[in-house]
């Protein structure tokens, strides 16, 4: 329901309430908005039709008249359709009762608001897990392109496992991180996101049981959940997830998989020793327990290189390794990877080949420039000192504004920093507060739902000065709450 692009006209002669009345009449009349749709708030139409609120209540006001919304006390303001032309008519098919019944489960509701919030004008992103615009390649992009376009690429589908030259590229580039794999190996995704769901449809089944770190980004993303599996979250110490635990809640809870982010860990930027690393290799091992490693910050270090990658030390096939190019180069190229037994990767190839017929032919071709002509590295070299610079300005004013209402933990790499907040106040009503300020953070609930008074903030998204001020309007408003 976010029809972001459309706009009043206020050269034109029509009023503004007329037409953003008939905008959205013309959005019910073509099914966009079905019988039965709760429209968006008068404050949230206001704000995307660039308008004051008077202005929509009068817009609302004719199409209640009209017969095409009803609103009622508490429940909002539904689509009703109750003219004389629906009235005489079949009744259309109840689409929210489709919407309801989907499989796949609806993202959290804060995760829904941060998604649309986040394209909204004006609004300080200080939670978002993605590099800046201002830190993305765009000049060699365009150059790089413009090259491309001379060979003509191809542009049919490709093989099932993804482009070999790319796959033959990214095989020598984890060679250097201590993973011996060949490209039969290799599995080429539309990001670390979609391999979580070709693990989920492909090796598991309804009713297992998953085991990640508590907190976890997976709690974020419904992609277990939606195919029938639950998760159980295992503690975290300041090395990283608890071994020692991990055999004891497989046994618990029947678990089948583990999850981990071992490097620069989302949400709490934690980075696994390397002798916890082999204790939780030794531990799934014996336990028969397979281990799924997210690597997709591994890239970004900013201190000093951290542990190899715990598929390093794998020599009996139990890692599923996965790494991506959407966190240090372009998540617009929608690049990822999956590394583990063939046995595997060809049931994983053969999932995709049903769900999209591979990634885009084109991307592959982009990301294997960058891998192949060094230009990646050098734009590794110059991502990281950005990031340098907007980390200290984060950990600079969370000092000036948070030092006595709040605990952290200086990263030394990726993009989170873990907020704890004294008093425990309710990481929603923070994101609700902030949010109505213009400043967008997540709340700690998304990660762990016993989180009271965590915020996951970034300082790889805005810029060093806003991530500063941005801190400096935040501190306030979690004053008034703790």
């Amino acid at each position: 329901m976010n029809d972001s692009t459309w706009r009043p006209s206020r050269n034109s002669p029509i009023p503004l309430h007329r037409q953003i009345m008939e905008h959205i009449r013309d959005l019910i009349a073509g099914g966009e908005w079905p019988v039965g749709t709760r429209i968006p708030s008068q404050r949230e139409l206001a704000v995307r039709f660039g308008v004051n609120r008077s202005t929509v209540v009068a817009a609302l006001d004719e199409l209640i008249a009209a017969g095409l919304l009803q609103g009622s006390r508490g429940g909002g303001t539904r689509v009703v359709n109750r003219t004389w032309g629906v009235l005489t008519a079949s009744p259309p098919p109840d689409w929210n009762e489709y919407v309801s019944a989907g499989v796949q489960v609806p993202n959290l509701p804060a995760v829904q608001e941060i998604n649309r919030a986040e394209f909204r004008p004006g609004i300080l992103r200080l939670g978002t897990g993605e590099i800046g615009p201002d830190l993305l390649p765009q000049a060699e992009m365009a150059e790089l392109l413009t090259r491309m376009a001379a060979n003509a690429p191809s542009l049919g589908y490709g093989e099932p496992n993804g482009d070999l030259r790319l796959r033959e590229a990214i095989a020598a580039r984890l060679s250097l991180q201590g993973i011996t794999v060949s490209p039969a190996s290799l599995l080429i995704v539309s990001g670390a996101l979609q391999a979580l769901q070709l693990i989920a449809v492909g090796l598991l089944h309804r009713g297992q049981t998953v085991l990640t770190e508590r907190p976890s980004y997976l709690y974020s993303v419904p992609v277990f959940q939606s195919a029938g599996m639950k998760l159980r979250g295992v503690p975290m110490d300041e090395q990283g997830l608890r071994a020692d635990l991990v055999a004891v809640y497989a046994k618990q809870y029947s678990g089948s998989l583990l999850y981990t982010i071992p490097t620069f860990h989302n949400p709490s930027g934690r980075v696994m020793s390397e002798s916890r690393r082999r204790q939780l290799l030794e531990v799934c091992e014996a336990a028969r327990l397979p281990l799924v490693e997210d690597d997709v910050y591994r890239e970004l270090w900013l201190d000093d290189l951290p542990p190899l990658p715990l598929k390093a030390y794998d020599t009996s096939g139990s890692v599923l390794y996965l790494g991506s190019l959407s966190k240090s180069l372009s998540p617009g190229l929608r690049i990822g990877w999956v590394a583990g037994p063939q046995p595997v990767i060809e049931r994983l190839a053969d999932i995709k080949m049903q769900s999209d017929y591979g990634s885009s032919a084109l991307s592959q071709q982009m990301a294997a420039e960058w891998l192949e002509s060094g230009r990646y590295d050098l734009h590794l070299e110059r991502l990281r000192a950005a990031l340098r610079l907007r980390r200290e300005a984060m950990l600079g004013a969370l000092e000036r504004h948070f030092r006595d209402i709040a605990d952290w933990e200086v990263p030394r790499g990726g993009f989170y920093v873990w907020l704890k907040l004294h008093g425990s106040p309710s990481p929603r009503k923070v994101f609700d507060v902030a949010l109505k300020a213009g400043l967008l953070v997540n709340p700690g609930h998304l990660y762990d739902r016993e989180a009271d008074g965590c915020l996951r903030l970034s300082y790889a998204y805005a810029k060093a000065e806003e991530l500063s001020e941005g801190l400096a309007r935040l501190s306030p408003i979690v004053r008034t709450l703790v």
